[in-house]
């Protein structure tokens, strides 16, 4: 038989970390872990699966299967920028995010002297630029900083606190280390320079994953028979396939998205190359399928 699973909160922009369900099925996170996350006003994942009727009954991971093959947008500008239909993908680079508060003092910005000033904002701007140049050293790794929330917020006063995530990933488990190392160090030394207090957490590490070669094997044949271009390539980002990848054999099919854009309202991929995602797909099931046989 053949079966279609939605992995509900493969994203984590809600409620982190990222590909938790997938997560409590490959037996990275217990159910209780997922259900206990709560998005930044406090709200749980457990309470709203009830609200709306998708907390299931089932034990998680109870059903089996042979094997896994994800298809998915590239979500990046290779495909497109080499002409290539379908990406054959070999693996999910490492990923880590973390979570950082920067604690200063709210004073008024007419009234309070620049030299004694205890400015979190500050800090927090000159940490994201030191984050970004981590990831420039670091190449082809990337660090990144996508949510920030700055308190109070308010135009004629010193900000007092700030909030802002952080996600690294390379290729490389070792050089995710470094990277690791670097940034905190960084804003370390930041924190300290303007006398701040610093508050930093790591809430998420995913491990670099290669998926079964017997698996990848199948897209390339699948591709083959169906005279697509192809490349292979590792995801730079985050899929659910990362942790199936520990429980079942798996792989990935990537197609092109225009511009590379993704999580983007343009985000957009043709029919012509969802339709050649799909062929290359059932391809690449039936040719696993004959293999089993």
């Amino acid at each position: 038989p053949v079966m279609i699973v939605n992995w509900t909160n493969e994203e984590g922009s809600r409620f982190a970390p990222a590909m938790l369900c997938s997560g409590v099925y490959a037996g990275v996170f217990t159910p209780e872990f997922a259900y206990s996350r709560e998005d930044r006003n406090g709200v749980n994942l457990g309470d709203e699966l009830e609200r709306i009727g998708y907390k299931g009954q089932a034990k998680a991971g109870a059903i089996k299967f042979q094997a896994m093959f994800e298809l998915h947008i590239e979500q990046g500008p290779i495909l497109e920028a080499e002409s290539k239909m379908i990406g054959v993908v070999t693996g999910v680079q490492g990923m880590r995010w973390y979570e950082v508060t920067v604690k200063g003092q709210e004073s008024h910005t007419g009234a309070t002297p620049m030299g004694l000033r205890k400015n979190a904002l500050l800090g927090a701007a000159g940490m994201i630029g030191a984050i970004n140049d981590v990831g420039m050293k670091h190449l082809p790794g990337v660090a990144s900083v996508g949510l920030i929330e700055n308190k109070p917020n308010s135009r004629n006063v010193v900000p007092g606190e700030v909030f802002f995530s952080v996600d690294i990933r390379h290729p490389d488990d070792k050089v995710l280390d470094t990277m690791e190392s670097d940034y905190r160090s960084a804003i370390e030394k930041i924190a300290a320079s303007l006398n701040l207090q610093l508050e930093e957490k790591r809430i998420w590490n995913s491990p670099a994953v290669k998926f079964d070669p017997r698996l990848i094997d199948c897209v390339r044949q699948g591709a083959a028979q169906a005279g697509y271009t192809m490349r292979e390539m590792a995801s730079g980002a985050g899929h659910d396939a990362a942790y199936i990848a520990r429980v079942a054999p798996t792989t990935m099919i990537f197609v092109p998205c225009l511009g590379g854009i993704s999580h983007n309202e343009s985000e957009s991929t043709t029919l012509e190359e969802c339709g050649a995602g799909s062929q290359v797909l059932l391809n690449a099931v039936l040719e696993y399928d004959r293999a089993l046989a």
